[in-house]
């Protein structure tokens, strides 16, 4: 492929919600831990996402959602982190990218990101003036040398990734939760199909692995079926 190999690896509950509720202020990563029944084994989430990729693609909404542009610098990881984003992340966002990562790709439709105004060895801008997955995949590997990568999005990146057949396997964990609301964002949002022609836009799974964790969580691995 001229692209690295891709692993969507996600966070979600029984009924397939990534967060808590439709409001920017609800988040998994900050409730599910206040939540008896769900907070004890949410650990092993966490424990193995130290496993994935060396590559982790991420969309600043999210980044932005969990508080990267107010947090401490951290220390520098091993790995390289992508982010997609146009508005969400600040200057002390990317900065915090820039400590964090092994390499920083921005990837962005905003010529006024203020990505622009810093100044990192690490830190590296592919612009576009509309976002193409397809062709920011061929970049990290052809420019980057990235051979694989996990992506850890929002429901509407991660329905681009679907349509755009780019999504080659899953890895789910799921929390014993149910969140309900039609307006929570869930593993794949974006538009709807609304006709029999679309039915070859849909990810076709196939069952690698199923992984009974304890607390009543679960690790389904999916190959996607192209």
């Amino acid at each position: 492929m001229d692209r690295p190999v891709t692993t969507l690896f996600m966070l979600m509950s029984v009924d397939g919600k990534i967060s808590t509720g439709a409001s920017d202020h609800l988040d998994v990563d900050k409730d599910f831990p206040k939540i008896a029944g769900v907070k004890e084994g949410l650990h092993q989430y966490y424990e193995i996402e130290q496993t994935t990729d060396l590559w982790s693609l991420n969309s600043g909404r999210v980044q932005a959602k969990i508080g990267i542009n107010t947090a401490d610098i951290p220390n520098k990881t091993p790995v390289s982190f992508v982010v997609i984003d146009n508005k969400h992340l600040k200057e002390q966002g990317v900065r915090y990218f820039c400590a964090l990562s092994k390499q920083f790709v921005l990837v962005t439709s905003n010529a006024e990101h203020p990505a622009f105004e810093i100044e990192e060895d690490n830190l590296h801008i592919i612009y576009q003036n509309e976002l193409s997955l397809k062709d920011v995949l061929a970049k990290l590997r052809s420019q980057y040398s990235c051979e694989r990568i996990t992506i850890q999005t929002g429901g509407t990146l991660n329905e681009l990734f679907l349509r755009e057949k780019l999504i080659d396997y899953l890895d789910i964990v799921v929390a014993p939760v149910l969140v309900g609301g039609k307006d929570t964002s869930t593993l794949i949002d974006g538009k709807s199909l609304v006709s029999e022609s679309e039915l070859s836009r849909l990810g076709v799974l196939k069952l690698q692995e199923c992984i009974v964790l304890e607390n009543s969580y679960l690790r389904l691995r999916y190959g996607v079926i192209q």
